[in-house]
């Protein structure tokens, strides 16, 4: 029954701070919270301005855009700027994702109906299936792919050209690409976590599009609690909107945003109710750890994947976290923030510590 609730639990309280889109994201179809140029585009300034130039450059030479690959945590706008791509190229596009293109037959599909020049944006493009990998490998360097129909003595080949046209690739895991598909984009471009000052930009514009009022401080305090994504603040900024039409006049003022976010159990640094929960598991039943991944998934009642892809990555950028050969850790920052003292003579190692339950402030 305990695991049960922890499921559940999970289910309803982190969806606001996962990274991963949500259909309310979406909820009003096409996003009106992206941006539609580079000029709206806030943040990323090193990818942004060489994406800049190598457009210009295509079509101060009239040929399409070398194939880009964007890559980088979830949430930070790889979805956003293939649009862009294609809008400040004046093109169509294309979208779709690597688990929806099952058969080689439907990466033909797609690719036989581009136009000229259109952009092709295949989301999660890891977990293309290797058949249909072979026939994007051709498609992308020859603009042409060959397509064998019938069986044995009437089988048959057709070399099909195709319109030139840009593949755009995102993954938040370059790591998992195949080398050959990796090879075959031009251009490779990284997306960091967003400083609170660029967040609190995009927040600000996003307000004005959804007709909320908000000042510089309450929007500095939304951004200060994103986790460095821009997606997570937006859903964020919806909620607090919530509570400032009820308690401030619809007004987002400082205030306001920290009774909201304090409200939803968001701390200063972004983690909430469920990341505090594993990292106290940790804590409480394994002395601060090593503990195996699958140990600490059955302890805390998650699936072992949803702690690799939704808890660790933020705890392990800002530091609270550590991984070592024989299981995680919870580190010193993570036990201070967590208002856990270290027992004289604690071992570190790797960054970890191994901590008394005995030693948890009573402030």
């Amino acid at each position: 029954m305990a695991n049960m609730h922890f499921s559940d639990e999970f289910d309803f309280e982190n969806r606001i701070m996962d990274p991963a889109e949500i259909p309310e994201d979406t909820a009003e179809g096409d996003n009106p919270l992206r941006p539609k140029n580079l000029d709206e585009y806030t943040g990323q300034e090193k990818a942004k301005e060489n994406l800049r130039v190598y457009i210009e450059a295509a079509k101060i030479r009239h040929e399409t855009l070398d194939h880009v690959l964007l890559y980088g945590p979830p949430g930070l706008g790889k979805t956003t700027l293939a649009g862009i791509i294609a809008n400040e190229l004046g093109v169509n596009i294309r979208i779709t994702s690597g688990p929806a293109i099952e058969k080689p037959g439907d990466l033909a599909a797609i690719l036989t109906n581009l136009n000229e020049g259109d952009v092709l944006f295949i989301d999660e493009i890891h977990r293309l299936s290797r058949a249909v990998e072979e026939v994007l490998y051709p498609s992308m360097e020859d603009f042409a792919i060959d397509i064998i129909t019938g069986k044995g003595q009437m089988a048959a080949s057709y070399h099909l050209p195709l319109p030139r046209f840009t593949l755009v690739g995102a993954t938040t895991r370059a790591g998992q690409l195949t080398a050959p598909l990796r090879d075959r984009f031009g251009v490779l471009l990284r997306l960091e976590l967003y400083t609170p000052e660029e967040l609190a930009k995009i927040i600000t514009r996003s307000a004005g599009i959804l007709g909320i009022q908000i000042d510089y401080e309450g929007a500095i305090e939304i951004a200060s609690r994103s986790r460095g994504t821009p997606r997570i603040a937006n859903r964020m900024l919806k909620r607090v909107r919530d509570f400032a039409q009820v308690m401030s006049d619809g007004v987002i003022t400082l205030k306001t945003a920290q009774t909201a976010l304090d409200r939803l159990e968001i701390d200063e640094l972004g983690l909430d109710n469920n990341d505090r929960r594993m990292l106290e598991a940790i804590i409480k039943f394994y002395n601060g750890g090593p503990v195996g991944l699958e140990t600490l998934a059955a302890a805390i009642g998650e699936e072992a994947v949803t702690i690799e892809d939704v808890y660790e990555p933020y705890l392990l950028q800002i530091g609270f976290l550590s991984r070592t050969p024989r299981g995680r850790c919870i580190t010193a920052e993570g036990c201070r923030h967590l208002g856990y003292d270290f027992p004289k003579g604690a071992v570190f190692g790797s960054g970890a510590v191994q901590l008394s339950i005995d030693n948890k402030h009573n402030a």
